[in-house]
């Protein structure tokens, strides 16, 4: 018996979720339906043009698992595209990945899905529309370099 698959790390959820080819009515379409997760899959390696290692490591699976999960997203778009097939996402075993902001201002905590919103460096608080705003970490802490730059620049 194999175990239940693990939950994979998504960073972006479409908003568009059906493709069809033009001019043929859907109800005259065979459907493929694609995971959400094996989107991911797609956009991180053909879109964004990462390595494998990466893509894997970004969705929190082994290397192996990930190219699985590539090579059925690739031959499930493929049969669409050739034989003429709808293509419907939806699915999958995934979470999705969040980033948590803190505004120095105010103190106010919220958080966004990857590639929601504005970059970190842009964004406001929206609740005291501060621009001292940076991302924090699981347990609350600041992260990153702008961080610890302005941490470094008053201790000076």
């Amino acid at each position: 018996m194999s175990r239940p698959p693990k939950c994979r790390r998504v960073e972006f959820i479409p908003e568009l979720t059906y493709f069809k080819p033009a001019g043929i009515p859907v109800s005259e379409l065979e459907e493929v339906q694609l995971t959400v997760e094996e989107l991911e899959a797609i956009r991180l390696k053909d879109l964004l043009g990462l390595e494998q290692e990466g893509c894997a490591e970004k969705m929190g699976v082994s290397r192996p698992t990930y190219h699985r999960i590539l090579s059925s997203a690739r031959s499930k778009v493929a049969m669409a595209l050739v034989e003429g097939k709808a293509i419907r996402v939806e699915g999958g075993h995934f979470e999705v990945v969040v980033r948590r902001f803190k505004c120095m201002g105010c103190g106010h905590q919220w958080e966004l899905p990857c590639g929601m919103g504005p970059r970190g460096h842009e964004m406001t608080c929206p609740e005291c529309r501060g621009g001292e705003v940076f991302r924090i970490n699981k347990e609350g802490r600041p992260m990153g370099c702008r961080w610890q730059n302005k941490n470094r620049r008053q201790e000076s």
